[in-house]
C-alpha cells in the first residue's frame, strides 16, 4: 500500500551509540537499556511518554523476561497504559516496525505510534529445547546468535556463504569489495566532522556502570580504522572466497527509536517545524536460496513502485549492508552510483545489532535529506532467509 498519512517528526527519533560485540553494553539487558534511552530522549525533547497510543518492539535476540515484550518495555519507559507486538524479521526488523506503525496511522488505528528496536548480540542466549520422545529424552540446543549466523536451515549455509554466492554469480571481485569498504569508512568520517555534529542530531549518550565505574558512552564503539592497504592484506573468510573480515560488518549492541504519527502531530513534535518527513512507500522481496544480497534490489524496486517514483527521483540511498557485496549488486541493479550511497555511515562500518539496524539507517537517511534541502530517499536492506525490505521517505523544507 502507498502511504499518504504517516509522518515522522523531524528529530522524533534516536539511536544509542552502537557498541562492539563484548563491549560496553555486553552485560546490559537490551530492553532495559532501550527503555532508559527512550526515557532520556523524551526528557531531552520534552515529549511525555503518555503521548503514544501503542508501541512496536523490534527484538531478534531473546532477553530475560522478553516474553512480556512491548507492554513491559512501555511500562519501563513511562507509559503503563499501552500495548503492542514484538516484531522479529532479522535485520529489517526496524523497517518492518516503521511500516506497521505507518499502517496504524494510515488506517486510523492510532494517532501516535512509537517504534523501539533493540538487540544485544553479545552474550546471546544458549537455548535448550526438550524432547521427551527423543532417545533418552535428550533435546536439542543452540547458541541463538552464532548458530544462526552460521546456518540457515532452509538454504543450508552460512550468512557469509550467501555473500560469496552472489559475488561469484555476478562477478563481484575482491578489489571492488575492498574499494567500496574503504569508501564506506570515508563516508562514516563525514559523520564525525565538527565534533560529530551529524550524529549528535539523533544519538543519545548512554551511561553504563555505577559509582566510580560509571562512564558515558557518547559515540560508536568498535569502528575499525580502515585503509585500502590494510583491507587488501586480509585473508578471505572462506577458502577461495572474496569476503574478508574487513568487507563485512561486525556484531554489535544498541537500540534505536522513532515516532510515527499524523501530519498535524508531527508538526507539533518536530524539532524544526519547517521540515516535514513523510513515509511514502514500502516493499519486500525474497530471492533464491542462499543469495541474500540479491533480494535487496527487488525490495527496493517494490518500495519505489509503491511510492510512485523512479530511481532518478532519489536524492539519497542508505542501506543495511552486512557485506560490501550488497551495495555493489544493488547499485548495478538500480543504476545508482554506489559511491554516493550511505553518506555519513552504514552498518558495514558502525556494526550490526540486528533489530535496530535498519531503523538507524532510516534515521541517517532522513538527516542526510534534511541537510540537503529535502527530497526522496530510499532505505533498502537484506535479512536472514534471503529476504529484504525497502522503505521510501520524502523530506520537505
Amino acid at each position: 500500500m502507498a502511504f499518504t498519512k504517516a509522518y515522522i517528526p523531524y528529530g522524533g527519533y534516536w539511536s544509542s551509540p552502537y557498541a562492539k560485540w563484548q563491549g560496553s553494553f555486553a552485560d546490559l539487558h537490551s530492553m532495559e537499556l532501550a527503555a532508559a534511552t527512550a526515557r532520556k530522549f523524551f526528557e531531552m525533547r520534552n515529549i511525555p511518554a503518555e503521548k503514544f497510543d501503542n508501541c512496536y518492539l523490534g527484538l531478534t535476540i531473546p532477553q530475560h523476561h522478553s516474553f512480556y515484550g512491548g507492554p513491559w518495555l512501555a511500562g519501563m519507559f513511562g507509559n503503563g497504559n499501552i500495548t503492542g507486538p514484538w516484531i522479529n524479521q532479522a535485520c529489517i526488523t526496524g523497517a518492518v516496525c516503521a511500516k506497521m506503525a505507518s499502517q496504524d496511522i494510515e488506517g486510523g488505528a492510532a494517532k501516535t505510534s512509537l517504534v523501539v528496536a533493540t538487540d544485544r548480540c553479545s552474550n546471546g542466549p544458549h537455548l535448550y529445547y526438550p524432547s521427551q520422545s527423543a532417545p533418552g529424552g535428550t533435546g536439542k540446543a543452540e547458541n541463538w546468535v552464532w548458530d544462526n549466523f552460521s546456518f540457515d536451515p532452509w538454504a543450508k549455509g552460512s550468512m557469509i556463504q550467501t555473500a560469496e554466492n552472489v559475488a561469484k554469480e555476478t562477478n563481484i571481485t575482491r578489489d571492488e569489495q575492498d574499494e567500496l569498504t574503504q569508501r564506506r569508512y570515508e563516508q562514516y568520517q563525514m559523520a564525525l566532522e565538527n565534533d560529530r555534529a551529524f550524529q549528535k542530531k539523533y544519538m543519545v549518550p548512554v551511561e553504563v556502570g555505577r559509582g566510580r565505574k560509571a562512564k558515558l558512552i557518547e559515540a560508536d564503539e568498535g569502528v575499525f580504522p580502515t585503509t585500502l592497504e590494510g583491507l587488501k592484506a586480509l585473508k578471505p573468510m572462506l577458502p577461495e572466497g572474496t569476503v574478508t573480515f574487513g568487507s563485512q560488518t561486525h556484531p554489535a549492541d544498541g537500540n534505536s527509536g522513532m515516532i510515527v504519527t499524523t501530519k498535524e502531530i508531527a508538526a507539533e513534535l518536530s524539532a524544526d517545524s519547517k521540515i516535514e518527513i513523510q513515509v511514502v512507500g514500502f516493499g519486500t522481496a525474497r530471492t533464491k536460496k542462499g543469495f541474500m544480497a540479491m533480494a535487496v534490489a527487488p525490495a527496493a524496486k517494490a518500495a519505489l513502485a509503491d511510492a510512485g517514483i523512479k530511481v532518478e527521483n532519489l536524492k539519497a540511498v542508505h542501506t543495511h549492508n552486512p557485506f560490501a557485496v550488497n551495495d555493489i549488486h544493488l547499485a548495478r541493479e538500480l543504476g545508482f552510483d554506489k559511491n554516493e550511497m550511505n553518506n555519513y555511515g552504514s552498518p558495514l562500518i558502525w556494526g550490526h545489532p540486528q533489530g535496530p539496524t535498519a531503523l538507524r539507517v532510516i534515521i541517517e537517511l532522513i538527516e542526510e535529506l534534511a541537510a540537503r534541502g529535502g527530497g526522496h530517499g530510499l532505505f533498502a536492506g537484506c535479512a536472514a532467509g534471503d529476504t529484504a525490505a525497502g522503505l521510501v521517505v520524502k523530506v520537505s523544507g
